[in-house]
């Protein structure tokens, strides 16, 4: 039986919805921020029921929101915390494929129109598609992703309603980047923008474009993003009419007419435009793209991961895959004869690809407006380092506008950029010529916020800021996954309202133990509690911690009020099924924290159990496996069935880089009840690769990573003394039976002890690391399998002072 947790939304005082007025003018220059302490996280949806796997976020003019998932589910929150789901797409799951983003028409209040951008299900193979072969062999996975409208009333989305837009052609059955972004600028113009549809993982990191002639085409981006003749890796701009149809406006890259070009491209040469926004009161495009992964630069193939925001006044091209960050060149390269060639030249680029049907003679290659780094960029430290970035929303502030919770005036005309990996959210100040002015910090999403994953960012009607949390896991949904509202909130702030249940589905009757004890005040008051468990409007608890039993079939709403002595509010909701029961899945095979190296073909299987007693079809199981990196994801491959086997591979990335294996499983049941709907269960477990560098620890005690020219991913860890720990998990040791360190001393060394759970727990093995001159060498530790699963800690002891410096460790 599956448990619920919900998280409810303050209500923070009277706001108005109605359309806002222009703002009187932007501020002469950056005004400071306002302090931390004068906002507040509230939570609308929370958990994998609610949210599904988060992907975009459209805010209607009442507060309340569209959010998708990328199963193709489509919710409906409203501002006092209930969530239903408004629609189902059919959609194509492979890879990164699915359900992406949504908006509203600019005249949405009287046309109710939605526009939705997805993969159609068609009659593509969900297995994953050859790396060679002949163009028959890749045939079958040609496919589009579909812009299409919708009307949305009485909180459903018509499907039947559907007017298709425009189809982006796509190759499937490969990963990645499919972006898919979408917003309307001042002038009532819809932009989209789309990735470019190729593979990053047999490049080293640097750019795929491989153009050998039985190779499957999504190892080359020359195709895609620099193709003036393809939609892919586009920031393209339509004018969408009445009828479903469009038109291009004036001003975009290429005018109407001009051969092996496509008129809808406004902007060109991106990788992986996942987030965008527009300015409407200035046109100004602020869009973010993510970089490849190199750890450093090659001269003989280019520059190390970096990562963009662009800031796009007129139609340009922006350089992908020849030239990169402030117009920094790749080279060259002969994936078959392994050799190098010139570089790029970015102010002349060419695409004379075998699979470019556009233009040969590109536009100059524009430098991004901010550009970093894993390592992060002296020119911008304020970012620190980054891998994932996001472009927010800017803010228009409204001064006639009657909110409680607007953002104040002090942050009117900035962009809010924010980063899906480290959480944060930086407002950035610049003036009309876009020179930075200033970069803060609203959050670091472990402050007064917490974040696990932004994906998606709006302001609300009211002036406060929406949030869509993806969660902590891939591929599936997640239980911390939400979204939020943040709210300006000076003074007394409003009570956050937690639901806790035993069970959240099953058969009638249905007994359901509540617990609202873990709701909280920020002043420390006490609360009073009302609950209302079947959404009639009426209190049928005040205890904190009622149980009620739900005697008819269906979907229920059970939401709690809390109050503080100031009256304040803050309400969380929770969905109850009667009549079904969620399934229950686990990966019986491999076990979870298994270790992995390159190549290792890996054997699943999945246990799913119906408590209902309905059989289980195997058929319906969908498994992934995906590759965990630098706090993101790829989907590597896909599989239906309850048992298989996945070939694991680290994609391109090194033993220098901090990656992971996840496999992810789901299955939706038959409800036995008519009228009630099916349910999905997931799981998910981490697969461990056998070389680590030992700076990508967990958690520790004592220590600190240091950079070090000498060290494999330059840098280790650092200041050890005796007593001091790091932390890695989760770890299962079957099939390892010796634990090589790479470690460097300059004194007496000491010994690092392997212990399982705790740093004092079960001892499995011991390491001497002697006095090496200082470099580094390998030392190894013979270990026992505990079996199972554990935390596994690296104990350090022996005399005082510095022990040694750890570099990495390898497991056989």
């Amino acid at each position: 039986m599956s448990a619920a947790l919900s998280v409810g939304v303050a209500v923070a005082g009277s706001t108005s919805a109605h359309a806002r007025t222009q703002a009187s003018g932007r501020t002469a220059a950056a005004a400071p921020a306002a302090a931390a302490s004068d906002f507040q996280q509230v939570t609308l949806a929370k958990g994998a029921d609610q949210v599904g796997e988060p992907m975009g976020l459209a805010v209607l003019p009442d507060g309340s929101a569209l959010h998708t998932s990328r199963d193709g589910t489509v919710y409906y929150t409203t501002l006092d915390g209930l969530t239903d789901v408004a629609a189902k797409l059919s959609v194509y799951t492979h890879d990164e494929d699915g359900l992406q983003t949504i908006a509203l028409d600019p005249h949405f209040s009287r046309n109710h129109w939605v526009y939705a951008y997805y993969a159609p299900r068609l009659d593509t193979p969900m297995s994953d598609a050859p790396d060679n072969g002949t163009a028959a062999d890749f045939a079958p996975y040609k496919g589009h992703n579909q812009l299409s409208r919708f009307t949305f009333t009485d909180g459903r989305l018509d499907l039947s309603s559907e007017k298709r837009i425009l189809q982006v052609g796509t190759d499937r059955g490969q990963c990645c980047h499919v972006a898919g972004d979408m917003h309307f600028d001042g002038n009532g113009n819809l932009l989209l923008s789309t990735g470019d549809d190729s593979n990053p993982f047999a490049s080293d990191g640097y750019d795929p474009i491989d153009r050998r002639p039985d190779r499957n085409p999504v190892y080359d981006a020359e195709r895609s993003t620099s193709n003036t003749n393809d939609l892919r890796g586009k920031l393209l701009r339509i004018k969408v009419h009445d009828d479903g149809t469009y038109t291009v406006p004036d001003g975009n890259l290429f005018p109407k007419g001009t051969a092996k070009t496509r008129p809808e491209i406004y902007a060109m040469g991106f990788r992986n435009p996942f987030r965008f926004n527009v300015d409407k009161k200035t046109g100004v495009v602020y869009l973010a793209d993510y970089g490849p992964d190199a750890g450093s630069a090659n001269p003989q193939r280019g520059p190390e991961n970096t990562v963009e925001y662009n800031r796009i006044t007129k139609a340009g091209y922006f350089g992908w895959p020849y030239c990169i960050g402030d117009n920094t060149p790749y080279v060259q390269y002969d994936f078959a004869t392994k050799k190098s060639g010139h570089a790029f030249d970015c102010a002349h680029p060419v695409n004379d690809a075998p699979l470019n049907t556009g233009l040969r003679n590109l536009p100059p290659a524009q430098p991004a407006w901010i550009w970093n780094h894993y390592a992060g960029n002296p020119k911008f430290p304020e970012l620190g380092g980054q891998g994932a970035p996001m472009g927010g929303p800017v803010y228009n502030y409204d001064a006639g506008l009657k909110s409680a919770v607007k953002f104040p005036q002090s942050y009117d005309g900035q962009f809010f950029a924010y980063e899906f990996s480290d959480h944060w959210i930086k407002p950035i100040s610049s003036d009309s010529s876009g020179k930075i002015q200033s970069i803060n910090t609203l959050t670091d999403g472990h402050d007064w916020a917490h974040l696990v994953e932004p994906i998606d960012t709006q302001f609300g009607p009211d002036g406060s800021l929406y949030v869509l949390d993806y969660g902590s896991a891939w591929f599936g949904g997640s239980l911390d996954a939400g979204l939020y509202k943040i709210e300006y909130a000076p003074g007394n702030k409003a009570p956050t309202a937690v639901i806790k249940t035993d069970t959240s589905s099953g058969k009638a009757p249905l007994a359901v133990t509540f617990d609202g004890t873990g709701s909280t005040d920020p002043e420390n008051d006490n609360l009073t509690y009302a609950w209302d468990f079947d959404n009639d409007g009426k209190t049928d608890s005040t205890s904190a911690d009622p149980t009620y039993t739900y005697t008819a079939n269906g979907q229920y709403h059970a939401k709690l009020t809390v109050t503080d002595p100031s009256g304040r509010t803050g309400v969380a909701a929770v969905l109850v099924t009667v009549g079904n029961t969620a399934p229950v899945l686990s990966f019986s095979q491999p076990p979870n924290g298994l270790t992995f190296k390159d190549g290792d073909q890996v054997a699943w299987k999945v246990d799913v159990n119906d408590p209902d007693g309905t059989p289980v079809d195997c058929s319906k199981v969908q498994v992934s496996y995906s590759l965990g990196h630098e706090m993101h994801s790829h989907n590597l491959s896909q599989a239906t069935g309850c048992s298989g086997t996945f070939s694991m591979t680290a994609a391109g990335h090194t033993d220098a880089e901090d990656f992971y294996g996840i496999f992810s499983a789901s299955y939706t049941d038959t409800s036995p009840t008519a009228g009630v709907p099916d349910l999905t269960g997931t799981t998910q477990i981490v697969l461990q690769p056998r070389s680590r560098q030992a700076e990508f620890f967990r958690t520790q005690s004592g220590v600190q990573t240091s950079s070090d020219a000498g060290a494999q991913g330059n840098a280790a860890v650092t200041s050890i003394d005796n007593g001091d720990w790091i932390e890695f998990d989760p770890y299962d040791l079957q099939g390892v039976s010796k634990i090589d360190f790479r470690a460097a001393s300059s004194g007496g060394g000491g010994t690092i002890e392997v212990h399982t759970d705790a740093p004092d727990g079960p001892l499995a093995g011991t390491a001497t690391v002697g006095d090496t001159s200082g470099a580094y060498t390998t030392v190894g530790a013979p270990v026992t399998d505990p079996g199972g699963t554990h935390k596994l800690y690296f104990v350090f002891k022996g005399g005082s002072g510095d022990l040694f410096r750890l570099d990495s460790f390898t497991m056989s």
